[in-house]
This record gives C-alpha cells, structure tokens and sequence, in this order.
C-alpha cells in the first residue's frame, strides 16, 4: 500500500537523498580558490561552504568558509549562533578578537599572521580586520553544517521593522539623532 505514495524525508530541514542515489557531486564544491568581491563597505567577502551547497553535509556538523579581506577591510563583528569557529590565516595579517559575555565583556585579541590559528566560542560576538595595504585571505571551519550568522551592526539598525530608536538611544547612550541616521544607513543596504 506504501508504494503509492511518494514520500521525502527531511532530516534539519534538508532533503536526505536516496542512499542508493548518492554520487561524488553531493560531497563536492568548486571554487574556493577564487578570491571573493571585496568591493563593498566593509572590504570584505565571505564564501560559504556549509549544506545549502553541499548536500552530503547534512546532519555531518561541519562547514568551511573562505574569507578575502581587502587592505584594511573586516570581517564586522556578528556571531554563529550555532557553532564555533577555527580560522587559518593563509595570507595577510588579520587583527582578530571575540567579547565574552556580560558582566565582563572582556575583549580577547590576537595579531594572526600567514599560517597562525585561532578559535571563536560558539555564540560569542567576534571579527577580524585587515590592518596591511595587501589583501589577506583566511579559511575556517564552523562545527555545524548550517551555522547561521548574525552581524551585529545589520541586525540592530537594519532590522525590518526598525527598532524603535528611543530604545536603542537609550541602550546605546547616544542621541536619538544618531540612531535615525545609522538605522537609515543600514536599513537601506538590509531592504534594498
């Protein structure tokens, strides 16, 4: 009776494809060693490598990203709700750093250079910039197939619908004036 119906099975989300289906292309990507478009406000390009464009990654807990950072280009603070974070500098020098959690807020940071590595915590707000007048050029892992990314500064004042700015005057101490025009800066480049 089964054999009428035409079933997919999700598993996070994805489509598991049929086993007996399986081929090399769903374990492959091209073009990693491609640099990335660095022409934008923040200097910097991520390509992502994670399950959306390899499907055998699903339930594997693992993606790959590959950074380009134009001179003095970063990567703005944000975090990986889902996931922590190891990055290889492959070329270039990176000023990299994390914030820990309330109360301290501590700021931890590091000069990497070609070959150096460092970890993100899971969840913790981090960022590199690149301070040289070359561009640099990093590759990291995150522990999860789909680790999702929050950049600070684009989810506060580029929300849709904007955050009341009296609220974010008084979290961030500033005058209203100042959230009106940073809300109308990142609004326009998140709803364009």
């Amino acid at each position: 009776m089964l054999e009428h119906f035409d079933f997919t099975v999700l598993v996070n989300g994805f489509v598991c494809k049929n086993p007996m289906k399986v081929d090399a292309d769903d374990f492959f990507f091209s073009g990693l060693n491609k640099p990335g478009n660095t022409d934008n406000k923040v200097g910097s390009n991520v390509t992502t490598v994670n399950v959306n464009h390899i499907g055998g990654l699903n339930t594997l807990g693992i993606s790959l990203v590959r950074i380009d950072y134009a001179p003095y280009g970063e990567n703005p603070p944000h975090t990986h709700p889902r996931a922590t974070e190891i990055l290889t500098v492959i070329e270039g020098t990176l000023h990299v750093g994390f914030i820990t959690s309330n109360p301290q807020n501590r700021l931890i940071f590091k000069v990497l250079n070609a070959g150096d590595v460092f970890v993100f915590p899971v969840g913790l707000i981090h960022f590199q910039f690149n301070p040289g007048h070359e561009n640099a050029v990093a590759i990291a892992a995150l522990s999860s197939q789909n680790p999702g990314v929050i950049t600070i500064a684009n989810a506060v004042f580029g929300s849709n619908p904007k955050i009341d700015h009296g609220i974010l005057a008084k979290a961030f101490q500033v005058d209203e004036k100042v959230i009106d025009y940073l809300q109308s800066q990142f609004w326009e480049d998140n709803n364009n």
